[in-house]
């Protein structure tokens, strides 16, 4: 499933949502890691002569795995299950363990539905940005 490209997502995906002992297997394996490089890529940020006013990560599963507690704000943006469905290389079962997105929006500061053109998302997003950096 790693090749000389690197990993064959697809690949990944089609063990991993098919069977929940490889899915937490995995996840027990990268999301320390993920937050480990998350907490020294803020750090490397702070200590910059000339820090960023604002940083983004982007993060799938923010709530599910109560990641929101290490951010200021959350924005979440979200698309209707079919057009998710589309963008996504397999078809799998992964939806069915994501809370609600009626939940998320709930839960954010800022959200958006990404059923429009590249810049309408591009508008919302600006605006987002100019918002967190006044």
């Amino acid at each position: 499933m790693i090749g000389d490209d690197g990993a064959d997502r697809a690949a990944i995906a089609r063990v991993v949502f098919s069977d929940p002992e490889q899915l937490q297997w995995l996840e027990e394996l990268l999301h320390p890691r993920v937050v480990q490089e998350h907490a020294r890529w803020q750090e490397e940020l702070a200590a910059a002569t000339n820090p960023p006013e604002v940083t983004v990560i982007e993060v799938p599963l923010l709530y599910e795995t109560g990641g929101d507690e290490r951010f200021d704000r959350v924005v979440v943006i979200t698309a209707s299950p079919d057009i998710r469905a589309a963008r996504r290389p397999v078809a799998d079962a992964r939806e069915e363990r994501l809370i609600p997105d009626s939940e998320k929006v709930r839960l954010a500061d800022y959200s958006y539905v990404n059923d429009g053109t590249l810049e309408e998302l591009d508008a919302f997003v600006a605006d987002v940005m100019a918002r967190l950096a006044a």
